[in-house]
């Protein structure tokens, strides 16, 4: 059994309905949401940490380079005594995040070990493999939230995420 093709199959078929999720949003729904939860924020944080769980350990991870740190966050943010974002990304941005992230995909995979029994972060006590199943859950819960609101407006995505 080849449980890296797994993981890359199934990053590449979140990412995929992720973009479906972007590419299929009403430019009124984009913003909506009640802070800190409008939709272009939740699309943002699972990309965010898709990205940085993909990582072998915290100190490999380089943010995308028009990262706002408060823009990950989708609980309040005076928990995390930053300011509100300020600047909303747009779609266009966010599938170019994606798209930096799906393309890096096997090689990001490639450098991990998933023998590990560390996940390569201090507050995820776990295995790595578990902790990229983890990683895979947490994007895909995020992309049937956004399919949901999308679903609200009969707008379907194609489940299987075949690109």
């Amino acid at each position: 059994m080849d449980v890296a093709a797994a993981l890359k199959g199934q990053y590449k078929a979140g990412l995929t309905m992720l973009r479906q999720c972007i590419e299929r949003c009403p430019e009124d729904l984009w913003e909506q949401g009640k802070h800190p939860r409008a939709y272009w924020r939740i699309v943002y944080h699972a990309l965010f940490y898709t990205h940085l769980y993909l990582m072998p350990k915290e100190k490999d991870f380089e943010a995308w380079p028009a990262h706002q740190p408060q823009a990950r966050v989708l609980w309040d943010d005076d928990e995390e005594g930053m300011p509100p974002v300020e600047t909303t990304y747009t779609q266009v941005e966010l599938l170019g995040y994606l798209d930096h992230i799906y393309s890096h995909v096997d090689a990001w995979v490639d450098a991990l070990d998933l023998d590990s029994q560390n996940s390569g972060f201090s507050w995820y006590p776990i295995p790595k493999i578990d902790h990229q199943v983890v990683n895979v859950r947490h994007l895909g819960g995020h992309v049937g939230q956004l399919s949901e609101l999308l679903m609200s407006r009969d707008i379907d995505i194609d489940w299987a995420g075949k690109r």
